[in-house]
């Protein structure tokens, strides 16, 4: 393994340490070996929302796939920096989801297991476990996944839940596909796909509990793994900003009806 491939957590969240308005929770601790893990979570809340919208994000459940981590950590800075992007909002991040393979710039765990393959099979995975257990108690509105794609040359996305989802991806491609070309083939990643957004999924990948209610919106954010990585980083940022924008103006207008 390159030194390129080997990379540091600490490091990586080094930026989110000093910054009090969030709230930091390591979930675990588990072990691969020797080496024990913890899934880091990070909480921003808007302290003017009585009840605020539940939202979850989930970066690097593969660890060869950096951009949504690095997207992830830039968006909780620019939270901090600009509150009144997150009024409403109850914030849910968790930027390093396989934390062992991050570490290795592999795509599956230290365990060898494609951890997004595993979700409410039984796994045995403890990350798999943190994870669905945070899935079942935090009770999301909304759900949003940060990947990226060696096999595509632009973005795209999955929409999964609540007849809601596919009225906030359109708009969030739109904007980032103003940074990364956008992904228009008729079939993406084996799916077919409409304009850059996939009505189907792997079976085992993160998302809400079965059988859920109210059910939460799900979006999978696909950034071009080989675009230069500022690029992705901006465009997923983009993407989920006018997320939290489009979502807080549908609840309001749905309020008003």
């Amino acid at each position: 393994m390159s030194n390129e491939e080997c990379r540091s957590i600490d490091a990586t969240l080094l930026a989110l340490g000093s910054l009090s308005e969030l709230k930091f929770t390591p979930l675990g601790p588990f072990a691969h070996g020797r080496q024990e893990y913890s899934l880091p979570r990070f909480t921003f809340r808007d302290p003017n929302s009585g009840d605020p919208i539940r939202l979850g994000i989930f970066g690097g459940i593969h660890g060869d796939e950096p951009a949504g981590t690095l997207a992830l950590v830039q968006f909780l800075r620019m939270l901090v920096a600009e509150p009144a992007q997150a009024a409403d909002y109850l914030i849910h991040a968790y930027p390093i989801c396989n934390p062992s393979g991050f570490e290795r710039g592999t795509r599956v765990s230290a365990a060898g297991v494609d951890l997004n393959r595993e979700f409410w099979k039984h796994s045995a995975q403890a990350e798999v476990q943190i994870i669905e257990r945070e899935l079942r108690e935090q009770h999301f509105h909304g759900l949003i996944q940060l990947h990226a794609d060696d096999t595509s040359d632009g973005v795209y996305g999955f929409v999964r839940g609540h007849t809601l989802s596919e009225h906030l991806l359109k708009p969030a491609l739109a904007k980032a596909g103003k940074i990364l070309p956008r992904n228009i083939n008729a079939q993406i990643d084996g799916f077919a796909a409409q304009d850059g957004m996939i009505y189907d999924a792997y079976e085992g990948i993160l998302a809400a509990p079965p059988q859920i209610e109210p059910m939460p919106f799900e979006l999978i954010l696909e950034t071009p793994h080989h675009a230069p990585m500022d690029q992705q980083i901006e465009a997923l940022v983009v993407a989920m900003r006018t997320v939290l924008d489009e979502y807080r103006r549908l609840m309001a207008f749905a309020a008003n009806l």
